[in-house]
């Protein structure tokens, strides 16, 4: 047991998760332009948006949306020379694309869901800037389905298939630089039910679906294609919604410091409540901090900015107390003072620190009329960020009085979370009328195998060792690796080169992003063919990720690993072995290990090394 670690059923720890993941189909959802992501320094143009929330059907507006409307910022979007008029929101979007639809009902057919009969588009509004219209596209495809884990069944609620926003690219004092190349690669949201008991469970949770979505092969690969949202409440507690887990393996982290906030939160909230602590009226308290020496205070009055104060009447102590690793309720109204442009927050739980001396905390508290058994939080900014972000961190105060808030937050490195917004509500969504419904008909859709399943195969077909049944089967390579084998290419050899050789070359430095499934594929042929040695390989590869303009008959040519004719293979060994005629007559077949390296080296890769071993075998049984 550590600090983090507690009694979940107890506690009434219940979570869900909310799996997304980007499909590696030719095209966009809504367009014709490719999927490829681009370098920032490709871009051959930019432009801006100024976006606003608007109201639902319902003449609501989503509080999430109204938050982030608060700060106006202005949006820079990089446009490249595949971007249309779909991406820049300039024109209606096309039909829901064809193959995403097919790989979308793939895998609901692996997740046992219920695939619905037509497809509608709704808009979810979503004004960060990450969408140019000011929304994302997203349509229900599947619902009702189920996962197994070791503790028990989880629910698969839903199956959405979606639009991928746009990529972040720079944070600006005044807004936020994007990448549109993202913007609308079709991307599937799985949402679990809210069947999860443990840490553990959550994260068996997420491998299980992860392994359903690979085994399709058309899902992208690599940091960003997969995103895991984890909900956690627990009885005492609230809904959060943690946004933008990147790593499977950091699931089960999350959710353990996410009951732990919890728990701190509600033993706080009633430590406050038996302390009657209230949250007293803000204050402006810049004639406190004339003369001070705090770097932060002094740059902000410099300036010509303001310090505001809310005294925390009863809060003394608590707002040091730590919720997560190295994060505190003060890190909590800190991060609300942020999202108003704020670096952050002081308060008198960890004052005097700063440059901010004890008298002028005790200035403070007398100026709010603050007691010892009270807390003070202060806000250096210019006025108007002051005013926005103090009132800020008095409201999050009074929440902490009274309740752990429903929030949406972001997934910290470290496992811990940081607030983003408050949760999304139903005034969000509403119908896409510019896309037309699409009726959806799953019995004409393959149902994959599972990546188990072919982990299974391969060693029963091919005679992989378990290993690397399971490397090739769970790797990147693994539809390239079946479009060799179906093509007559050696199984072993296929599984060797793709997961080792790819890795031995990459030790190397060897800029293997450089080699394409098509580069691939015609060293293995030729290797198969008997034009290429196997011990050529590497060379061969390196040569061609040094210029991927070559063909691979013309990297093995600049290599200088043309084939060579068996009798000038048996005239090179016949050399080796006459070079080293006194450890032959000596040894005999003992010195065929030594003269074997020797062989291959005077060969260089230009000969198979079977043919080489039968050959020098020859030479020293002549000899010996």
């Amino acid at each position: 047991m550590t600090e983090y670690d507690y009694d979940y059923e107890d506690l009434g720890l219940v979570a869900g998760l909310e799996i997304h993941q980007q499909l590696d189909t030719e095209t966009k959802l809504f367009c014709g332009c490719p999927t490829d992501l681009r370098e920032p320094d490709e871009a051959a143009r930019t432009f801006s948006r100024f976006l606003h929330p608007t109201k639902s059907e319902l003449g609501e507006l989503d509080d999430a949306a109204l938050e982030e409307s608060r700060v106006e910022r202005e949006f820079e979007y990089l446009a490249y020379d595949s971007t249309c008029l779909v991406e820049e929101d300039d024109e209606p979007p096309h039909e829901l694309d064809h193959e995403a639809r097919t790989v979308a009902m793939q895998i609901a057919e692996l997740l046992d869901m219920n695939v619905v009969d037509e497809a509608h588009v709704m808009r979810k509004l979503v004004i960060d800037g990450s969408n140019t219209s000011g929304f994302q596209r997203s349509s229900l495809i599947a619902q009702e389905g189920e996962i197994q884990t070791s503790d028990g069944p989880v629910s698969v609620v839903d199956l959405m298939l979606e639009e991928e926003s746009a990529q972040r690219v720079e944070e600006r004092d005044d807004g936020v630089l994007y990448s549109i190349d993202r913007l609308g690669i079709p991307l599937v949201e799985i949402g679990t039910g809210p069947d999860i008991s443990s840490p553990e469970q959550a994260r068996e949770a997420a491998q299980t679906i992860g392994m359903l979505l690979r085994s399709t092969g058309k899902v992208k690969r690599g940091l960003g294609t997969i995103r895991q949202d984890v909900n956690v409440s627990i009885a005492d507690g609230a809904r959060v919604e943690i946004k933008g887990v990147q790593a499977l393996d950091q699931i089960d982290e999350i959710v353990r410091f996410e009951v732990g906030r919890q728990a701190e939160l509600v033993e706080i909230r009633d430590e406050l409540r038996s302390r009657d602590a209230s949250v007293g009226d803000v204050a402006d308290v810049t004639d406190v901090f004339e003369d001070s020496d705090s770097g932060v205070i002094r740059g902000a009055l410099d300036a010509g900015g303001k310090v505001t104060a809310v005294p925390l009447y009863g809060f003394d102590g608590l707002v040091g107390r730590e919720l997560q690793p190295d994060r505190r309720l003060g890190t909590e109204l800190s991060d609300h003072a942020k999202r108003h442009g704020a670096g952050g927050i002081f308060h008198t739980d960890e004052l005097p620190a700063y440059g901010v001396t004890e008298a002028e905390v005790e200035a403070l508290r007398d100026a709010v009329d603050a007691g010892p058994e009270d807390a003070v939080a202060i806000v250096a900014d210019d006025a108007e960020t002051a005013d926005l972000a103090i009132d800020a961190v008095a409201e999050r105060a009074a929440v902490a009085i009274e309740e752990v808030p429903e929030e949406t937050r972001g997934a910290n490195d470290d496992g811990t979370t940081r607030y983003l917004r408050p949760l999304p509500g139903a005034a969000r969504m509403y119908p896409e009328t510019d896309v037309l419904p699409v009726d959806l008909d799953p019995s004409d859709v393959e149902t994959p195998e599972l990546l188990t399943e072919k982990v299974d195969r391969y060693q029963a077909e091919f005679g992989l060792d378990a290993g690397l049944a399971e490397q090739v089967a769970y790797g990147r390579k693994m539809p390239l690796f079946e479009e060799a084998v179906d093509a007559g290419i050696d199984a072993t050899f296929a599984a060797g080169l793709l997961e080792s050789t790819l890795t031995e070359l990459r030790r190397d430095d060897v800029a293997v992003s450089e080699l394409t499934d098509d580069h691939l594929l015609a060293v293995m042929h030729l290797v198969e063919d008997g034009d290429l040695a196997k011990e050529g390989v590497n060379d061969v590869l390196a040569t061609i990720a040094a210029d991927p303009s070559l063909t691979a008959e013309e990297a093995v040519e600049e290599a200088g690993l043309s084939g060579v004719s068996e009798d000038e293979v048996r005239e090179a060994i016949a050399e080796v072995v006459e070079r080293n005629a006194d450890q032959v007559e000596q040894q005999g077949m003992g010195a065929f290990s030594a003269l074997m390296g020797e062989a291959m080296g005077a060969l260089r890769g230009k000969a198979d090394g079977e043919v080489v071993s039968d050959v020098l075998r020859e030479e020293i049984q002549k000899r010996a």
